[in-house]
């Protein structure tokens, strides 16, 4: 449990009473009356019209539409520089309703990029804003704790600037050049001793720096420092081009099975970009080998747990890791690749199902057969475990509305009884043809947030298994793979979009900005890890070590997607 408890002090008003709700969906109109004259201007984007307000007007701006029109998910905050103005986005949403969207744009001046902070409003704002400070340089006057979070405190400049020289070096003198891992030691006036975990640490789950604190054994403080994985994936969008150069790159973000789903969350924002229909055929082969995916990532999320938990590496790792075998192996046979597999295409798919078909399909369900075996075997070893539960019961606890203020989804959002989940909410592909239930957790802990992930497993056997079962009736002659996409995009000008997937860690989501050329001005990658690991010092605080590095794993994060 927490030492403290804070209030977010949010309001969640019924919906039928919310600001903007009809039938149809939002009233824009109704919306903008609700803001008045605090409103500038109105913007026309994709999916989720764009309201422009003044820079020291956001936090009013914000606090009214979430309290008053119900927009409780702050899901990402994009900022980006124009050649008269830096400009801040907040991509705000609605746990009980994603599809209702409206962007904030707060323009600010080029010589002075300072903005209000939005934390107080949604506490995720605090790390999306630092990431907007350290690559862009915008300013937000009131952040907690502005400083830089992917790149070092003594780098100089902002990566996403115009004016940024990338082969300028970097000059940084000694006495600056200070080692980021602080010494443990215990505080002069204090009772509590600074204990640095990682950032090479096995229970990290890759390089993670926590600036622990502790009170006697309770940990009173923890500082996630990320940014030592952070490879600067969205400037390399920016400078490849739609159709062709961007599409490998979001395999590397997730690197742990969930390249298709990765694939997927940017070939729907572009395909919604630039107009693009997917044939129904190719909907069903990529629903299908998503859900190869998520399984893949969800065995391996709970193997290495039980490896944080209690260091089975023997049984239960190795036990996931031969049945994720299994999925990699369908997936190779599909894909031709096992980790990086550059599958998806804008407008359908590579290529169709593997021939001779009949054995490809065979393979899947002998898969599918032997997974309720496999997960009651699962639930003998983990989940119904005395140790695993003493471990994982009541530990970690992140309440809902603790959750919904950091921006949580995925498992860890739904092991919190929220119950949001993408595939359903804002369909996309074949989800909303097929039969099969969203998992939620009321426990909001440690156990909890693995037993979805286990429950998911079962529901993405059922979903694969009604996908193979329509691939393989399909008419030879309507097998479309791929719509007719043109050689070379190039979306009209000022044409900006967001769009999400439901990925194996949470809401995966992909901002991009067209300037009519055939690369875009303005790629902003939404990760749901990035938004997860803000949540652990409210999981951790009044926690022992161990407890936190259960919370942690229960996470599942891969620092590819938090750096990016």
């Amino acid at each position: 449990m927490s030492l403290e408890d804070p209030d977010t002090g949010a309001i969640e008003p019924a919906e039928e009473t919310a600001v903007g709700v009809t039938d149809e969906g939002l009233d824009y109109d109704a919306l903008a009356d609700l803001l008045g004259d605090r409103l500038l201007d109105r913007e026309e984007h994709v999916n989720a019209e764009g309201f422009v307000v003044r820079p020291d007007e956001v936090r009013s701006v914000l606090f009214d539409l979430r309290d008053e029109a119900g927009f409780d998910h702050l899901s990402c905050v994009t900022a980006q520089e124009y050649d008269d103005r830096y400009e801040s986005l907040y991509h705000l949403k609605k746990y009980g309703a994603p599809t209702q969207e409206l962007s904030v744009v707060v323009p600010t001046a080029k010589d002075e990029p300072v903005s209000e902070s939005a934390n107080p409003v949604y506490r995720t704002a605090d790390w999306h804003e630092r990431e907007a400070y350290d690559l862009v340089g915008v300013e937000y006057e009131d952040h907690p704790d502005l400083r830089r979070i992917l790149l070092p405190e003594t780098w100089q400049g902002h990566p996403l600037g115009q004016d940024f020289d990338g082969e300028e070096p970097q000059i940084v003198t000694l006495r600056e050049h200070a080692n980021p891992l602080q010494e443990d030691h215990r505080g002069d006036d204090a009772d509590t001793m600074f204990v640095n975990i990682g950032p090479h640490h096995p229970a990290t789950h890759g390089v993670l720096h926590l600036k622990t604190v502790l009170d006697g054994e309770q940990v009173a403080d923890v500082d996630p420092d990320i940014g030592y994985l952070h490879r600067c994936e969205e400037q390399m969008c920016q400078q490849s081009t739609y159709r062709h150069q961007i599409m490998p790159y979001p395999d590397r973000w997730d690197y742990i099975s969930a390249g298709i789903l990765n694939e997927w969350a940017y070939a729907r924002a572009a395909e919604d970009l630039a107009g693009i229909d997917v044939p129904e055929y190719a909907q069903i082969i990529r629903t299908m080998s998503a859900e190869l995916c998520r399984i893949a990532a969800h065995l391996l999320a709970m193997g290495t747990f039980a490896l944080d938990v209690y260091g089975d590496f023997t049984a239960i790792f190795m036990y996931a890791v031969q049945d994720r075998e299994r999925v990699q192996k369908i997936l190779e046979d599909l894909t031709g690749q096992r980790l990086m597999f550059n599958y998806l295409r804008l407008g359908g798919v590579a290529w169709d199902i593997p021939e001779p078909r009949e054995e490809f399909f065979e393979k899947t369900r002998d898969l599918l057969d032997d997974m309720p075996e496999r997960l009651a075997e699962y639930h003998d070893l983990v989940t119904s475990n005395e140790i695993f539960q003493l471990r994982c019961v009541d530990t970690g606890v992140l309440p809902p509305e603790e959750a919904k203020s950091f921006g949580a989804t995925g498992p860890v959002a739904r092991g919190s009884g929220i119950d949001y989940d993408l595939r359903r909410d804002d369909p996309y592909g074949h989800y909303d043809q097929l039969d099969w239930d969203v998992i939620t957790e009321e426990g909001c802990d440690n156990y909890a947030r693995v037993l979805v992930r286990l429950r998911e497993v079962e529901q993405s056997a059922r979903i694969i298994e009604q996908c193979v079962d329509l691939l393989e009736d399909w008419p030879e002659d309507e097998r479309e793979i791929q719509a007719n996409v043109p050689r070379t995009l190039r979306p009209d000008p000022d044409t900006e979009v967001y769009r999400a997937v439901e990925a194996a860690k949470g809401e995966l989501g992909i901002y991009m900005r067209s300037d009519g050329t055939d690369q875009p001005a303005r790629f902003k990658i939404r990760s749901p890890c990035f938004s997860n690991l803000q949540t652990l010092p409210v999981m951790s605080e009044g926690e022992y070590i161990p407890d936190m590095i259960a919370s942690l794993g229960s996470l599942d994060i891969v620092l590819g997607e938090v750096d990016r």
